[in-house]
């Protein structure tokens, strides 16, 4: 996506009952620690790591050479660099040729690649994320992968991306979602300009009715954005990425200041405790910019200046905004949470939906027509592809780098060059 700039950063973090400094975190499918979205593509990336406390000697957990392979532990026991990874990723071997036909890559990740794979058995399509173990363990996020993967596993919405199945290799994780051929919502907000509000009560019911289960289990998002919103084949939304998702306790606090700069609620920027009343804020800022066409505050290159900014901003409707969509967006626009909407069942009843159907199998029930039509747009292409060309993509036998002697090396490789694509993405990162 456009330029990007790299900065470290350092917050303080704190669980409940502990204080601890740590460098600021993001999803396990990137080291990025908060990533800002402007308008047209542009973003600007801090790159951070957690510290994550391992039970085994980092040395016993380091990649063997190539050369010499990795010693297994006693009869029955996995070696180290497998055993830490359980019991959240099986250990198996990569069945290419046996089930799945490895049909190229999608996108880089900032670990390794996201590869379009198909189950030659059932006839359908996937994407897989390809994480060496080395760069999980490097940047201190095993922890993180380990959640991801357990709160996904929970997770059985029509609103929300689906894992399908993950496992590991001697060397990688992988990470297999629903293929969403149809890209991000951030794609068709770059076609299109600004959606009517009309367009953008759909999203918000769908998006809505996604948070509202996933709170429901005490899970808090903490990065709900255009790109992490992607589309189905008939056009509705599926909420994917929760690499910074985290289970809270009924009455519980998180303390990290994550996500993406300009959806953040000025309660996570100021590095104060927040609750999943985060996450409606973030949706709140996705609402605007949608209608708008623009984001109501442009993005600063650090969490405390946009706190200043936030704090000081009087969120001033467009007077071409309706009554109703002026008043959802005011309560969700509230900098106290404690005052904010914040739960499924008062959103509902906002004027902004009267008339509308929060029911799932209604909601879906038919194509939405005007993102089908921007799909068939002769620029989708370009702007989903975000400049990247289709030639970096393209060049890569995914399959002999994934079963040749030389995997890591050749993973290795293939995960520095500049690829960076929604066109097809199922998995952002």
């Amino acid at each position: 996506m456009g330029g990007e700039i790299s900065k470290s950063i350092k917050v303080a973090e704190s669980r409940e009952g502990q204080a601890a400094q740590r460098p600021l975190s993001h999803g396990f499918l990137s080291h990025v620690g908060i990533s800002i979205a402007h308008r047209l593509g542009h973003s600007a990336i801090f790159s951070r790591s957690v510290g994550v406390d391992v039970q085994l000697p980092l040395s016993s957990l380091l990649l063997p050479s190539e050369e010499g392979g990795e010693t297994p532990g006693a009869e029955g026991t996995p070696p180290a660099l497998i055993s830490v990874f359980l019991p959240e990723f099986p250990h198996r071997t990569f069945p290419t040729h046996e089930r799945y036909q490895i049909l190229g890559c999608i996108a880089k990740g900032s670990f390794g690649p996201i590869l379009k794979i198909k189950d030659i058995s059932k006839e359908k399509t996937y994407a897989v994320k390809v994480l060496p173990k080395s760069e999980i363990l490097k940047q201190g996020v095993l922890e993180q992968s380990k959640e991801e993967v357990i709160i996904q596993r929970q997770l059985k919405h029509p609103f929300i991306h689906n894992l399908q199945d993950c496992w590991q290799t001697q060397r990688h994780l992988f990470i297999m979602c629903d293929y969403c051929r149809s890209g991000d919502l951030y794609t068709y907000w770059l076609l299109k300009g600004q959606f009517g509000e009309g367009e953008v009560r759909l999203f918000a019911a769908e998006l809505g009715s996604a948070l509202g289960f996933l709170h429901d289990l005490g899970i808090i998002h903490r990065d709900i954005k255009m790109e992490n919103i992607l589309l189905s084949d008939q056009g509705h939304l599926r909420l994917s990425d929760f690499g910074l998702s985290r289970c809270l306790i009924r009455g519980g606090r998180a303390f990290t200041i994550c996500g993406t700069i300009q959806y953040m609620a000025p309660e996570v920027l100021s590095g104060r405790p927040y609750n999943h009343a985060a996450d409606w804020w973030s949706l709140g800022i996705m609402l605007f910019s949608l209608v708008a066409g623009e984001f109501p505050v442009a993005a600063e290159p650090d969490h405390t200046s946009m706190w200043r900014k936030v704090r000081d901003f009087p969120y001033v409707l467009p007077k071409t905004f309706s009554s109703a969509l002026t008043l959802l967006l005011t309560e969700l626009l509230c900098k106290n949470p404690v005052n904010r909407l914040r739960n499924l069942e008062c959103f509902k009843r906002q004027a902004f939906f009267r008339g509308t159907s929060f029911d799932s199998y209604i909601l879906q029930k038919t194509p939405v027509d005007f993102i089908l039509k921007l799909r068939a747009h002769p620029d989708w292409t370009a702007k989903s592809m975000r400049g990247t060309s289709l030639d970096q993509i393209d060049k890569f036998d995914c399959d002999q780098i994934l079963n040749s002697p030389s995997a890591p090396a050749g993973l290795s490789s293939l995960a520095n060059v500049g690829v960076s694509s929604s066109a097809e993405q199922a998995c952002n990162t």
